[in-house]
């Protein structure tokens, strides 16, 4: 009899699930349908900070026939499901929520919020403040003779990898709170740390940027700033004694 109960219950998960999923997805494709219309207007503004940068009279080139048609689409579907990420989220929260106690969801809200916060503000920073920079650098040293006509696709490619790196460095502060309220570190522990923090802040910045100094130090000084940031909310999120880094021992 419990056997049968519990498999009802899964069964229930289970649709729950899969009606959280069809949301997500019909919520993604009605963003992307009306994104469609303005790929190319979209792949237009994308390009900008290149464009801006390169010298008279060159310009963006299409090598592969199809380049034309199927960057704009990846880039509509990728802001598709930047711009649902909201929803996205709140399917994901409505299915984990009835599992969770009220301190969780007290502390899992503003969580969320922050991480869809910062993560977009990620992607800004790299869009007005780091592109134009590294695109600036990139044309000053490119060698007399050289002329710079970067391929749509190549393009495309770039200026993603340099979106989901920033967003997702961005996130720094939130995984240092969750890793403090799960118990695994202190901010005591985060604060000792923090020169080893710096140095693999700058060695992951040198991985996933473009190898140029600009763009690695546009990177990691944000992030060191984000890694206090994060060693702040953990004091203010964290319970008593893993803020003051006490144990409990004697």
């Amino acid at each position: 009899m419990a056997g049968a109960e519990g498999e009802g219950h899964l069964f229930d998960h289970l649709l729950e699930l899969r009606s959280r999923i069809l949301r997500g997805i019909v919520g993604l494709g009605v963003a992307l349908a009306a994104l469609l219309p303005f790929a190319n207007k979209l792949y237009a503004r994308l390009s900008q900070p290149l464009v801006d940068k390169l010298p008279e009279g060159a310009h963006l080139i299409a090598v592969e026939v199809a380049s034309p048609f199927f960057a704009p689409l990846k880039l509509a579907f990728f802001a598709a499901v930047v711009l649902s990420m909201p929803w996205l989220l709140y399917q994901a929260w409505a299915f984990v929520a009835p599992g969770l106690y009220k301190r969780e969801k007290r502390l899992a809200l503003p969580l969320l919020a922050s991480s869809l916060v910062l993560f977009y503000a990620g992607c800004a920073f790299a869009f007005f403040i780091v592109l134009p920079s590294v695109f600036g650098f990139l044309t000053m040293v490119t060698p007399e003779g050289v002329a710079m006509m970067t391929d749509i696709n190549a393009y495309l490619d770039f200026v993603l990898v340099i979106f989901l790196a920033f967003g997702l460095s961005f996130e720094l502060p939130v995984a240092l709170v969750i890793l403090v309220l799960m118990g695994w570190v202190t901010p005591a522990q985060l604060k000792e740390a923090r020169g080893y923090a710096i140095v693999g802040i700058f060695i992951l910045a040198a991985i996933i940027t473009p190898p140029d100094v600009v763009s690695q130090l546009m990177l990691a000084i944000p992030m060191c700033l984000l890694y206090e940031a994060g060693i702040l909310a953990a004091r203010l999120l964290a319970p008593r004694g893993a803020a003051t880094g006490d144990s409990g021992q004697a």
